[in-house]
């Protein structure tokens, strides 16, 4: 067979391992994670259907080497609390059955012990441990180890991989980046040691030596360990990309497998973890940088889910493998869709940081594009129905293309009319914001998949009680989305006012000088967009923050990139009225002033097509009404909603 993706799907051998693609599966934390650091059932089904999907490696994240110095709620490995080995021991089976690797990344917070605990006023009971003693920049105290206990914590790192082994697992990840306690030691910025840990770079390595020293005697010859290392740090102070290389170079001999990610936690989160703003493969150059100074083959990651880019980076000799977390949360199957020649078929990430602010909230995971992520023990996939059935589905927004895809990879028979001429429904206004490109695409992503799964698409065409009868379906799933709530106050004469679909998909212009009313996720993203095409903005919102609609992640990084566009921010004010000249705002105690501004644009939000809804309720024995139709949310509601209909149908 030959193959569209020739490099992505060559085998390459790590240590005494042959993985059967270049395709790897990054560490993502675990969900269920019992108060003793068990892996519950729902954590084996999330990793297993990653190796299910193709994985190389599949990587269990994170495994807290020595509990007493690091307090973080993640998985432990101990013979001494029952039935834990033996859940680690069913995890790896479940990821080996499959023909991935299984591996499992050892792990210490130093002093970011407590980052992944839900109850963050508990971190102020932890002790912090780093290098050196100090103070981090949120307030908290951090205490430096002592030699006794280094010694302690470089055995601990030894015998969680001995457990590893003995439980299944193939391969072992020392975490060594992002701010973790291995690259604490590292940092000329963290570690100001002045004994034979700190200083020099031959000093600064000698933690990360003895750990790596401690796992291969535990492990054996010939047991792969891979050694995750920040590239670069890039923040002030922090190491660059020449010491990365040094670093690794210094440090190769002890391992197989070199994965070069790139910052810190701390001070910079969408740089470890690239957000919608920076470029899909931005943290790329480091690996490849640091593939000219080492031996061993290196890992690149960083915003990596398109197959054709993954291609260039590894037959361009950038990177011998590449990994992926958010990436094949989106879609699992995306190595067996490279190694069976259907890239056109993978539902990309939209780096919206779903899945990442999910498990912060509540503990649990979630995908804004996959229903299943974090409930594959659910057994909610998808199996083919004992019985056809007529399913009409009306709406071509990513609801309708979810809820129709479903259905027909159910065996069903579907009918989706769609009342524009184009499917994607909202997402087709993300074309114009190209930080929200991936969004867009993945209106584009579902119309492929409609077309090869079969589906009668109808463009043009407007659903009601008559139509549906006509149709005489089994069951309907409504998707009808909703509509921009239009400008409510008092407008000018001559005053110009734009709706956001004026502007994304009608084209319209703005003026020099923009007002933004509503500073939602929707009005930020619109005025960080028209500073980019070389505007000023304002931004005008009743309440007393912006984009309070924004996940946990994504709203920090939001606000950094709304400052950094220098856009006027106008919070507690409210709308009056509309002059040419721009928008009059009232304030608490009414006093009334101008926000100048020669175009407003309208983003205060979405209203439901409920109208359209409730007249096709009684269209068949099964109605579903799904997604924005219900209520205005987002993407991941829309998909789960309509993902959940089909299945019941």
């Amino acid at each position: 067979m030959k193959r569209d993706y020739p490099h992505l799907c060559a085998p390459l051998t790590v240590g005494r391992l042959t993985l059967r693609n270049r395709m790897l599966s990054a560490p993502m934390g675990a969900t269920d994670i019992t108060a003793e650091g068990t892996p519950g059932p729902r954590t084996q089904g999330f990793y297993e259907l990653r190796a299910k999907g193709g994985a190389a490696v599949v990587t269990v994240s994170e495994l807290v080497v020595h509990p007493e110095t690091d307090g973080s709620q993640m998985l432990r490995l101990s013979l001494k609390t029952p039935g834990q080995l033996g859940a680690f021991t069913y995890l790896a089976d479940a990821i080996k059955r499959h023909g991935a690797v299984a591996s499992i990344e050892l792990s210490h917070s130093g002093q970011y012990a407590g980052t992944y605990m839900v109850d963050k006023e508990k971190k102020g009971d932890l002790c912090q441990w780093g290098p050196s003693d100090g103070v981090r920049p949120d307030g908290m105290p951090v205490r430096a180890l002592s030699h006794e206990q280094i010694a302690s914590i470089v055995a601990a790192y030894g015998e969680a991989a001995a457990l590893a082994k003995r439980a299944g697992f193939q391969m072992v990840m020392v975490h060594a980046g992002h701010g973790w306690l291995i690259n604490q030691f590292l940092s000329p910025y963290f570690n100001k040691r002045e004994d034979e840990y700190g200083g020099p770079l031959e000093n600064r390595i000698r933690f990360a030596r003895e750990v790596l020293a401690s796992v291969r005697s535990a492990v054996g010859p010939g047991f792969p360990i891979e050694l995750r290392i920040s590239g670069a740090e890039l923040f002030e102070g922090g190491y660059d990309v020449a010491e990365g290389a040094r670093i690794a170079h210094a440090l190769e001999d002890l391992v197989d497998l070199m994965h070069v990610s790139a910052g810190s936690y701390q001070f910079g989160f969408s740089v470890t973890h690239p957000s919608m703003f920076r470029d899909h493969g931005c943290n790329v150059h480091l690996a490849a940088e640091i593939k000219k100074h080492v031996s061993i083959p290196v890992v690149a990651i960083g915003g990596l889910s398109d197959p054709a880019q993954m291609e260039e980076i590894i037959a361009s000799g950038q990177a011998d493998a590449v990994a992926m977390a958010r990436g094949l949360l989106a879609d699992p199957e995306l190595p067996s869709k490279v190694m069976a020649n259907r890239g056109d078929d993978v539902v990309k990430c939209l780096r919206c940081y779903v899945c990442m602010a999910e498990r912060a909230v509540t503990q649990t995971r979630r995908c804004a594009v996959n229903p299943l992520i974090g409930r594959e023990f659910e057994g909610m996939d998808i199996a083919r129905s004992p019985r056809s059935r007529k399913v009409l589905v009306v709406g071509g927004g990513i609801a309708g293309m979810v809820a129709a895809a479903t259905a027909a990879r159910r065996g069903h028979d579907v009918v989706l009319c769609e009342r524009e001429g184009e499917l994607g429904g909202i997402l087709r206004t993300e074309a114009a914001l190209p930080f929200k490109r991936d969004m867009y695409e993945l209106g584009r992503t579902y119309a492929h998949l409609l077309d090869r799964l079969g589906v009668d698409v109808r463009l043009n065409t407007e659903v009601d009680a008559a139509f549906a009868e006509r149709i005489a379906p089994d069951a309907v799933i409504v998707a009808v989305g909703s509509a921009p709530i239009p400008m409510p106050l008092p407008v000018e004469e001559g005053a110009r006012v734009l709706s956001i679909d004026d502007l994304y998909l009608g084209g319209e212009q703005p003026g020099d000088e923009v007002v933004v009313l509503g500073g939602g996720l929707t009005g930020c993203e619109c005025a960080i967009n028209q500073v980019r095409l070389g505007r000023r903005a304002h931004i005008v919102e009743m309440r007393d923050g912006l984009a309070i609609d924004a996940n946990i992640r994504h709203r920090p990084i939001l606000l950094a990139e709304v400052e950094r566009a220098g856009i006027d921010v106008n919070l507690n004010v409210r709308g009056v009225r509309v002059e040419r000249g721009g928008l009059v705002v009232a304030g608490g105690e009414g006093e009334e002033h101008l926000v100048p501004g020669d175009t407003v644009i309208c983003a205060i939000g979405q209203r439901s097509r409920s109208d359209a809804a409730d007249a096709l309720r009684d269209a068949a024995p099964f109605v579903r009404v799904v997604g924005d139709a219900v209520r205005p949310s987002n993407i991941t509601t829309a998909v789960y909603e309509a993902y959940h209909a089909a299945l019941d149908i």
